[in-house]
């Protein structure tokens, strides 16, 4: 009874360690050789490590953000990053967010085995982060564990492979063929992109006939993007709540240098959680992906964003700066209304919005881009306002998820799962 109470108490329940069986399961079932299974598993073991750290720094930092943005204006500041909110999950539902994702995968297959949607779901992060939005969805309803990893799986698996087909029409225009489909859940997006192009654009006057100025692809590093955009609002923050606020925060550090130190934190932290989920949903991806080629024939694999880019590349700097004007109109509008502010974070704008540019440009044109990719910013900012209060319920606070698609299953699931439960 030790035995197995060490096995699953402390081994099994730790999330490290199940992703990592999930990893060395995967790559037996493969027929991998030794040294590729040994150090697949303990890569995946130690990427989940390396998120957790990342997850606490940027917890931290977070925090010092709500504090400054809360006393400079009275409002709450949400910063718009999948990665934080998954963080924040992970901290509290680790577990259950690490089984719902397992469950997802498989039955990601199953739909695409049995069913006409044939796309299987590539992009592991994104996976991941549905995987954590499900789980906090049930957990904001009160449902226990179990009930949460078999329902939680079931739509994560129904979403993967869903998702892809509604925006595959919009993705052909984009490569010329069937090939691949978009795996990122801002397919509802991207495909209203490509909608809006159609109807007021025209795809002959492309956004490549255009030329821009070369300094803003530094948007396009991940670090850069969001170094520059978290340093701006720390300081915007900091100054609104005055000296005082900030050397008390600070624990006596000048008021002027902790705004920049908190901005290069937080990048540092996402960097880290980025690196961390890259390193062990490497494996268990390649795992799945080893599965899938045998069990389902004609299938298509759906692919993270940036794999359009190269086929409008003008489209995606154009459609990064329209996108971002959207969300800095919606931040305005939601200061003046004093509800959540959104804060539009770079990098999630930056492959967002160059994303439904390129959706747009390939059915409008340079107008379909712009106009596309505007109203894309526009729904990334007031979809993490109407989800966040439920976050908030259980704890979860200062970030939200920016994707069309996770907002329309999240508050389907709450509101729905309330209806339920007022009948029974």
């Amino acid at each position: 009874m030790e035995l197995i109470k060490v096995i699953v108490f402390d081994l099994l329940a730790s999330a490290p360690i199940l992703v990592g069986v999930i990893a060395l399961t995967g790559l037996i079932l493969q027929k991998q050789p030794t040294d590729k299974i040994i150090s697949g598993t303990l890569k995946t073991i130690v990427g989940f490590l390396v998120f957790g750290i990342g997850s606490g720094a940027a917890v931290v930092a977070l925090d010092s953000f709500q504090v400054l943005f809360s006393a400079g204006f009275g409002l709450k500041g949400v910063l718009p990053l999948a990665e934080a909110v998954t963080a924040l999950a992970q901290d509290k539902f680790g577990t259950t967010v690490s089984l719902v994702m397992l469950l997802g995968f498989l039955c990601n297959l199953i739909v695409a085995k049995f069913t006409p949607l044939k796309y299987i779901f590539l992009t592991g992060q994104h996976n991941l982060y549905l995987a954590a939005l499900l789980t906090i969805m049930f957990k904001a309803l009160g449902l226990g564990n179990t009930t949460t990893i078999l329902f939680g799986g079931i739509m994560l698996g129904i979403c993967a492979a869903l998702f892809p087909a509604i925006a595959q029409p919009y993705m052909r225009k984009v490569t010329g063929d069937d090939e691949i489909a978009m795996g990122h859940y801002v397919t509802v997006g991207y495909a209203i992109a490509g909608w809006i192009g159609s109807k007021i654009g025209d795809p002959e006057k492309s956004t490549e006939d255009l030329k821009l100025p070369g300094w803003l692809t530094m948007f396009k590093d991940y670090v850069v993007g969001v170094s520059i955009t978290m340093i701006i609002f720390f300081y915007i923050a900091a100054i609104a709540a005055g000296k005082a606020t900030v050397e008390e925060l600070s624990g006596g550090v000048n008021w002027l240098v902790y705004p920049l130190f908190q901005g290069l934190t937080f990048s540092a932290a996402l960097y880290v959680i980025i690196t961390g989920v890259r390193l062990f949903l490497g494996e268990i991806v390649g795992a799945f992906v080893g599965i899938s080629e045998r069990l389902i024939p004609n299938a298509k694999p759906a692919l993270d964003c940036p794999v359009v880019f190269p086929f409008a590349p003008t489209a995606t700097v154009l459609g990064f700066l329209a996108a971002y004007a959207g969300g800095l109109l919606s931040m305005v509008v939601m200061g003046v209304l004093g509800t959540i502010v959104i804060i539009p974070v770079a990098v999630p704008y930056f492959f967002i919005g160059a994303t439904a540019g390129v959706f747009g440009n390939a059915t409008g044109g340079w107008k379909g881009c712009i106009a596309g990719a505007f109203v894309v910013g526009i729904l990334i900012a007031v979809g993490p306002a109407l989800i966040y209060p439920i976050m908030e319920n259980i704890g979860l606070v200062g970030t939200s998820f920016p994707e069309t698609d996770f907002n329309i299953v999240g508050l389907l699931i709450y509101y729905i799962g309330r209806f339920l439960q007022s009948i029974f």
